[in-house]
């Protein structure tokens, strides 16, 4: 089956393109164990799908936004004191009037954004590429006093045809830079209406590679520093940087580009590879570090499963005015020789979820597209799930599903569900998902008899295949386990909770972004869905994730 590259894929989007310190700090309360040491980390520091991260401080919080593409809501927002622990404190797009994901199948939706806090205020910047497509302004700007939300309806910015857009303040006036076709743009925003002031230029062309992109612009000695990302999302991802004395230009390359790649002799054969998309940060301390997106090759011949990851380096700058990234250009997984700002563990989402004495989801459940919302209800300890025709498979449709990301290579992942009122066609379940023509699923599926089965089947790309049926004679919950390696998903059910039956192994293989092309990674979630007319009903009762063993990296090129 053919499969468009990531390269390939962003290619076509932008063709079809061209056609501070008063903001109140976050209680203590919720900081647990502060100051534990001030030594070493893991990359990735937000594991899972968290791509192209952006980041502002605020005296001594950190506040750091990633991409979402199809999902809603759309942009987490995260809070960390030292830039390796973060919380999820909310998503920025949480309501249907400020974003419209309709329109857009599988990696479209909400590309790069950028967090700015600027005089009390913080700013988000980004591109809804399925508005763009629709021939509308698809760049806009959202605004809140608090990170956490609520943040405001858009406004957005007609004239500016690009992607990733970036924002900067001096002596009053307000710049935007984007990614356009084959170089980087740069336009004057109405500080107030954010409305384009004059033309558009371009600053910077890159350095010659594919996809100049992610542009941020920084000031630091008299200069203005211009950081980008090219080589496109994938193995030969890059990150480049350029400066000039003015901020519209001309723009000189840093003769040491890339300043980070894995792509040199020394990481080639790390198992983290295509780092780029950054965004450069100075903390209270003076020192400096870049966020930026990686992925781990942990399925083996170059292939990730996770997404793009959210990680971390130092940055110095050297004697001509250049910054050099992790002191030689290139990261790890390891980090442990860097010594980090003090570091303070933040609360985490719960693994275990469960619907007693009025719990819902966290913020870090997601739906694809805009989700009827009418479809989840709470009752009784459970999460309802209201089956409609709309499949998993179908594209830019919005299907009964709500999931989490997938954020250790080894896991387990168990719930406990029911199907109500199912007949023949209905069917609800568990799926490892990457997109509408990925995904593996575990289900009870209801007969033509009046009863129900379990049954292990798959996506990919045009192939369907029910890989098992089992008989199923009890109306009662089902418990489903996957127990997830890198190589493998192996499912099993259980009807008293304890002892659970196998039903297969799926090759992780094939749900990889190199398989089935994408920006997102990998999901797990409910689903329930049924022929015109169904009146099925899911009820979940809990989900539990476990972290399994650490994973063992393997280097991505074998070495004698």
């Amino acid at each position: 089956m053919y499969r468009l590259s990531l390269y390939t894929m962003k290619k076509v989007l932008l063709s079809l393109l061209a056609i501070a310190m008063t903001m109140p700090m976050f209680s203590q309360s919720n900081v647990i164990n502060a100051q534990i040491t001030e030594k070493g980390f893991q990359n990735p520091v937000i594991p899972g799908y968290y791509p192209d991260p952006s980041v502002c401080r605020v005296g001594d919080d950190f506040y750091l936004v990633c991409s979402s593409f199809q999902f809603f809501p759309g942009v987490p927002v995260f809070h960390s004191k030292d830039l390796i622990h973060w919380e999820q404190i909310g998503n920025v797009l949480d309501r249907p009037s400020q974003v419209d994901l309709s329109r857009g199948g599988a990696s479209s939706g909400i590309f790069a954004p950028t967090i700015r806090y600027h005089e009390g205020k913080f700013y988000m910047i980004t591109t809804n590429i399925n508005v763009m497509f629709g021939g509308g302004a698809g760049n806009f700007i959202v605004t809140a006093d608090n990170p956490a939300g609520p943040w405001s309806d858009p406004v957005f910015i007609p004239g500016v045809m690009g992607i990733d857009p970036s924002l900067y303040w001096e002596d009053g006036k307000l710049y935007i830079c984007w990614s356009a076709m084959n170089n980087i743009a740069l336009a004057e925003l109405d500080p107030q209406s954010f409305q384009m002031v004059g033309k558009a230029r371009s600053i910077w062309d890159g350095d010659g590679d594919s996809s100049p992109e992610g542009p941020h612009i920084y000031k630091k000695d008299g200069y203005y520093y211009l950081l980008i990302a090219e080589g496109g999302t994938e193995m030969g991802h890059k990150v480049n940087i350029a400066r000039s004395r003015n901020i519209e230009g001309p723009y000189t390359s840093n003769p040491s580009n890339p300043i980070l790649t894995q792509k040199r002799r020394d990481s080639v054969s790390s198992v983290l590879q295509g780092t780029g998309h950054p965004d450069l940060i100075q903390a209270a301390d003076g020192s400096w570090w870049i966020v930026y997106l990686g992925f781990r090759d942990t399925v083996g011949k170059m292939h990730h499963l996770l997404g793009r990851e959210t990680c971390l380096a130092p940055v110095r700058w050297d004697d001509e005015a250049w910054p050099v990234v992790n002191g030689k250009g290139w990261v790890d997984i390891d980090m442990s020789h860097v010594k980090t700002l003090p570091q303070v563990l933040m609360p985490q989402a719960t693994n275990y979820v469960d619907f007693k004495q009025g719990k819902k989801l966290g913020f870090e459940w997601i739906y694809t597209n805009n989700p009827v919302q009418e479809n989840y209800t709470y009752a009784n300890n459970q999460l309802l799930l209201k089956a409609t025709p709309i499949k998993l498979d179908d594209p830019n449709r919005t299907p009964t599903f709500v999931a989490r990301r997938q954020t250790d290579v080894n896991c387990t992942v168990t719930t406990s569900m029911s199907l109500m009122d199912a007949k023949s066609g209905d069917r609800a379940g568990l799926t490892v998902y990457m997109d509408n023509k990925g995904h593996y699923d575990v289900a009870i599926v209801g007969t033509a008899d009046g009863g129900q089965e379990i049954e292990l089947s798959y996506r990919l790309g045009e192939l369907k295949h029910i890989a098992k049926t089992v008989k199923f004679n009890t109306k009662r919950a089902v418990q489903f386990k996957i127990d997830v390696t890198n190589s493998h998903y192996a499912f099993s059910y259980s009807t008293d909770g304890k002892t659970f039956q196998p039903l297969g192994k799926m090759d992780s293989y094939f749900l990889s972004t190199e398989t089935l092309g994408g920006f997102t990674g990998m999901l797990f979630g409910w689903f329930a869905e049924g022929d015109k007319g169904t009146k099925a009903v899911a009820a979940i009762d809990w989900f539990d994730y476990k972290s399994g063993a650490p994973y063992v990296a393997v280097p991505a090129y074998p070495t004698e």
